[in-house]
């Protein structure tokens, strides 16, 4: 990888990711209950002394018995299985071309757990175009080997997306040593690889799928590559057997030297056959991508399983990218497509940037100019992933809910209550989201019917959590909002739940219900609609679904504009449902560290579906402030203080089920 992108990647991960954050504001006794994500070298550790915020870690002497901070950093969401719908638009296909996302969330070090108290954060929403995300960063004066947090594991996996961490070798000119790769590929007296073994029981005890591999130390000679082969085929093996997957990135050819290839060929053909796939470097061409497509159906292997890497840190949608090489329209598409840093929707935009700001920027990256993935801007020289890969969904069992929460926020509210004004970030929140942002039929279905209102999440108000969907503009003609792509079992008791609110102007509201595909890529699923009652007020809809049967396919909302004027209509919430079923309580709510304002907290989990937990500090007129939220059993808040006469504070614990129903409390006190 050349030094701009590298040099981005160290010096400015820290300054841009996560702005000034609850741990690096903290007295020193803090920060040492402050969990952060994992990283480690392979063994031996630099010479001298950390950085400040820095902890040396070796992997080699990791033991997940002796991880104080394992039940902050472990994923507890499994990897949903996902379906494909019919495509929105016929040039997205299935079942060729995939994406990965190679995505630095946050600095190497001093990246919380957890999340943290602010919502300028990378929270992608668009993981139905996703098949694998890898947890990129690492640095030579922090750590090589990064285990994703726990948060980002949780929503991937709600999407269906595995989540890979990193394992990174950097040049020489970047502080790489080479004994750090000799490190890594040691042998034990059995002739076996003992840190392949501990990367696969790091990654099951944290709960993420499995490791990309980037060795770009050079200086290596034809022993090291050899090694380092049979390390690879080791860790592939190992790996397999728990259900994780290696990715190898094309810079170490099998002679020890680091060339980059930018092709599948006799320098890393090795490696490609010991890994599950490759990520092809920058440098390829149209030639290049072509043969290493032919080169691996040669091996019996997917031409899919070759990421064409594209270079997206610095520039974004404005990347000139020689498109037909990877996607071409109107034939097989040639190889997997692999995004380098598409967090640059985030990072492009000026300091002052809002959440809205963000996911604007992001869904024109992820669908295109035209912000709608079923009516693609053919003038767009951006080809967005929504043009050529068909998106997925994970909807597919009832009960099924969700508030459009998005995993950040400027507030935090509970039943359109704001419980906290303090601004958050936290993924493993996030509910699961459309798959398709934003697809808008008016009349006539193609949009020619009538204007385009604009369709987004909105962070002023919600129902619950951090975000509602906003529809805001002109309908000079009825307007259908794709919500859901699903597979969900219709019985007699199903009912469907809309929680909405009219904020401006008057407008008739219709649930959207299809039980069958639509007749072919692009067009309007067959939708039957369903009356729901107009409201200026949060209020949640019970629709029964009178005379459906089968399978609904899809979900959705028409809005026909009762008067003339502009109309701003909000969607809080919506749930499938046969029955509603509130979850049990957790169990043994405890402190299990303190320092003055700072806590650590434990509880047993509730047994059976939690969607996830929330913590309140009641105060001492009874109002309950919300803390956070977490897929863990285990939580840190920072920075509390007493109130007003208060010698002890008061903590209630519940678990969430997937309706957003909550269990009863479960308390602790914590003497100041």
């Amino acid at each position: 990888m050349n030094p701009t992108r590298r040099t981005v990647l160290l010096a400015a991960a820290a300054a841009t990711m996560l702005p000034a954050s609850r741990a690096t504001a903290a007295p020193k006794a803090a920060a040492a209950l402050q969990p952060y994500a994992s990283y480690w070298y392979p063994d031996s550790l630099p010479s001298g002394s950390p950085g400040t915020g820095i902890t040396w870690r070796s992997l080699k002497s990791w033991r997940a018995a002796d991880d104080p901070d394992l039940a902050f950093n472990a994923a507890s969401v499994p990897l949903a299985p996902r379906f494909t719908p019919t495509p929105a638009n016929p040039t997205a296909r299935s079942g060729q071309a995939r994406i990965q996302s190679l995505v630095s969330f946050g600095p190497t070090s001093s990246n919380p757990s957890q999340g943290a108290a602010t919502a300028d954060y990378y929270a992608f929403a668009h993981w139905a175009y996703v098949d694998e995300l890898v947890f990129w960063g690492g640095s030579s004066g922090e750590g090589l080997i990064l285990a994703p947090n726990a948060p980002i594991v949780d929503a991937a996996h709600r999407h269906g997306v595995p989540v890979l961490g990193n394992v990174f070798l950097p040049p020489v000119a970047y502080g790489g040593q080479l004994r750090w790769t000799r490190d890594l590929v040691q042998k034990d007296a059995a002739g076996r690889y003992p840190l392949a073994d501990r990367l696969v029981a790091v990654a099951a005890a944290y709960g993420f799928d499995g490791w990309f591999v980037n060795a770009e130390t050079g200086g290596g000679d034809s022993a090291l590559g050899a090694a380092m082969l049979g390390f690879v085929r080791e860790l592939k093996s190992l790996a397999a057997a728990r259900g994780q997957r290696v990715t190898w990135y094309d810079s170490m050819t099998v002679n020890g030297s680091v060339s980059w290839q930018g092709a599948l060929n006799s320098s890393n053909q090795a490696f490609f056959e010991a890994a599950d796939d490759m990520f092809v470097d920058f440098r390829w061409t149209a030639s290049s991508l072509a043969s290493s497509g032919t080169c691996a159906e040669q091996l019996g292997r997917s031409r899919y399983e070759l990421w064409a890497g594209v270079d997206v840190e610095a520039s974004g949608w404005n990347k000139s990218v020689n498109w037909d090489a990877i996607v071409p329209s109107g034939r097989t598409q040639i190889t997997s497509l692999g995004l380098y840093r598409p967090e640059w929707t985030r990072n492009h935009l000026p300091a002052t940037r809002t959440p809205e700001d963000f996911h604007a920027a992001d869904d024109r990256f992820w669908s295109g100019r035209s912000l709608d993935p079923s009516q693609p801007d053919a003038t767009d020289s951006w080809r967005a992933p929504a043009v050529s890969v068909a998106d997925r969904s994970t909807v597919t069992a009832v009960p099924f809910a969700s508030v459009f929460n998005t995993g950040h926020g400027l507030r935090w509210y509970e039943e359109g209550t704001v419980t906290s004004d303090r601004p958050w970030n936290h993924l493993g929140l996030q509910d699961r989201l459309p798959s398709r942002q934003w697809v808008v039929r008016t009349e006539g279905g193609d949009g020619s019917g009538g204007a385009r209102p604009s369709v987004g999440f909105d962070f002023a108000d919600a129902w619950r959590g951090g975000s509602s969907v906003l529809v805001d503009g002109e309908l000079d003609a009825p307007t259908v909002l794709d919500v859901y792509a699903t597979r969900l079992p219709i019985g007699g008791d199903t009912v469907v739940e809309l929680t909405h609110r009219t904020d401006a102007g008057a407008v008739n509201v219709e649930l959207a219900v299809a039980t069958g595909e639509p007749g072919s890529a692009g067009s309007t699923p067959p939708y039957v609609y369903l009356p729901v009652n107009s409201v200026n007020d949060w209020q949640t809809a019970t629709v029964r679904l009178t005379g459906l049967t089968g399978t609904i396919h899809a979900l959705g909302v028409r809005l026909t504009a009762a008067e003339g004027g502009p109309v701003r209509w909000r969607l809080g919430g919506i749930a499938v449902r046969d029955a509603v079923e509130t979850p049990a309580a957790p169990t043994g709510l405890r402190v299990t560290a303190a320092s003055g304002g700072d806590l650590r907290l434990a509880w047993n989990p509730a047994p059976g579906a939690v969607r996830h937990c929330t913590l309140h500090r009641v105060l001492p007129d009874g109002t309950r402030r919300f803390l956070g939220g977490t897929c863990q059993s285990a939580y840190f808040v920072g920075g509390l203080q007493p109130e007003q006469g208060e010698r002890a504070a008061r903590f209630e614990l519940r678990a969430v089920g997937e309706l957003y129903t909550s269990s009863a409390p479960v308390s602790v006190t914590h003497t100041w």
